[in-house]
This record gives C-alpha cells, sequence and structure tokens, in this order.
C-alpha cells in the first residue's frame, strides 16, 4: 500500500484535510525535524503531512533540518513525497496564482546539508540526479491540476536560493539567463534527498509573484507574497486532497 507523504510549505500544511488525524513526534539520527507528523487518510490513501517552516512558520529556509525531515517521512512509511512551495515567476507566462510542476532545479543554496552520506568510509555514494523529479508524480499531479481547471505549467526549472533575502535584480536577470524559470529556497535540498533516500519525489510551486526582474512593477514584498498565496491555497489543497484520494483508488 502507499503512503504520501506530504511535505507543506507556507500554508499548505492543514491537517484539516485528513481523516482520524493523529500526531506522532520523532527524533531522526539527523536531528529533529520540523514538526511533529500528522498521519491520517484521504479516500483509501495513508497520508503524513509534515510542516517544512514548523508549525507556526518559526524556521528560516536555512533552518529547516531538510535530512532529517526526508528521514522522519522515510521512518514513517511514506512510499511517495509530494512537496509544496510558493514561488517567484521568472517568466512572463508564468503569472500570478498559477501553478508550476518543475522537472529540474539548480541549486544555489550554499549552507544546508543536502546528503546523508557525508562520509565515504563505508563505499562511495554518488546519487544520479539527471531527473530529480518523478515521472509518474509528476503526471499525477499535471493531470490534477488540469483536471480541476487551474492554471499550469507542465515543466520548468526551479532555481534554490539560500535566502532568506530576495534576488538582487541582477541575480534575478542571471538565474533568466540560466534558464530558470521560477525561483524559490527550498526544493533543492528536499529533492535532493528524497532521491538519496530512494522515495519518488515531486513538487508543485503556486507562483506568487515575478522576484525583482520586471522593471515594470514593484519588487516583490513578503506581504504581497502571503496575499497571493492565501488567495491560492484552497486550490494547492484541492490539488493534494484530489492526488491523494486516486494513489490507491
Amino acid at each position: 500500500m502507499a503512503k504520501l507523504g506530504i511535505i507543506g510549505g507556507s500554508g499548505l500544511d492543514d491537517p484539516g484535510i485528513l481523516a482520524g488525524g493523529k500526531s506522532v513526534t520523532l527524533t531522526t539520527p539527523f536531528g529533529e525535524p520540523s514538526s511533529a507528523i500528522t498521519q491520517g487518510t484521504i479516500g483509501k490513501t495513508e497520508v503524513a503531512i509534515l510542516a517544512r517552516h514548523g508549525k507556526e512558520h518559526t524556521l528560516s529556509p536555512t533552518q529547516v533540518n531538510y535530512r532529517a525531515n526526508i528521514h522522519a517521512l522515510k521512518e514513517v512509511g511514506a512510499t511517495h513525497i509530494i512537496a509544496t512551495t510558493a514561488c517567484g515567476s521568472l517568466r512572463q507566462e508564468i503569472g500570478r496564482g498559477d501553478f508550476v510542476v518543475p522537472d529540474q532545479f539548480i541549486d544555489f543554496t550554499r549552507f544546508r546539508r543536502n546528503t546523508f552520506f557525508e562520509s565515504f568510509a563505508d563505499g562511495a555514494h554518488h546519487c544520479a540526479m539527471a531527473d530529480p523529479f518523478d515521472r509518474a508524480l509528476r503526471k499525477t499531479l499535471i493531470e490534477t491540476t488540469r483536471e480541476l481547471g487551474f492554471a499550469i505549467h507542465e515543466k520548468g526549472t526551479v532555481i534554490t536560493i539560500e535566502g532568506p533575502r530576495f534576488s538582487t535584480r541582477a541575480e534575478s536577470n542571471m538565474f533568466r539567463i540560466l534558464g530558470g524559470d521560477i525561483i524559490n529556497m527550498s526544493i533543492a535540498p528536499e529533492a535532493i534527498l528524497a532521491n538519496e533516500a530512494r522515495i519518488p519525489y515531486a513538487a508543485i510551486a503556486m507562483s506568487t509573484d515575478y522576484d525583482c526582474w520586471k522593471t515594470d512593477e514593484e519588487p516583490v514584498s513578503w506581504d504581497e507574497i502571503l496575499a497571493v498565496f492565501k488567495k491560492n491555497a484552497e486550490n494547492m489543497k484541492a490539488i493534494l486532497v484530489k492526488v491523494a484520494g486516486g494513489i490507491n483508488g
């Protein structure tokens, strides 16, 4: 039986979407995960939800213990992981409120623990990362979002920056030149670690802003991001519920 792990970004870790939800607190060999894991069901599917930034959003992107989060989800039996995230758009055609299912990432983080294999004492561990997001999960997310009638971009390269600051205009334009389509502060470490843990992983991002590359509008602010995110959070939850309900359906 499949068990879906959901990593919830800001406002998308609502345990209320689960039936029979119960929380479990874990300690891992890599330290404490960001939050307790809430387990329950959606339809016939077992689901485990973890709040990436903590229940009260107290952890900055750099402070998140990504290794503990992935290890904890594996420990509770997650066979698949879907991550949600807010993102900035680096392309005119990706509008505010649009969903993107990335197929590639470029990692610009600097201070993250992004591997479980810090020692090669028991042999070398080089994880293939050519296609870091699971194809079947991506297909399911795309089809579900289409069925619900939401704007969806079926592929894209996500740039993950360290944060918590936003980009300069020069950086934003550089990321566009490099082929980035969206930008966030969390996906790359998670995708890397999920691949190392051999758990199929996919992400669905909601575009909330245009970063700062557009010169015909003011640079992004956190308040503006939250406003777009809150407006569309119910759409993201609808996607997650439909995807989860169909995994064993």
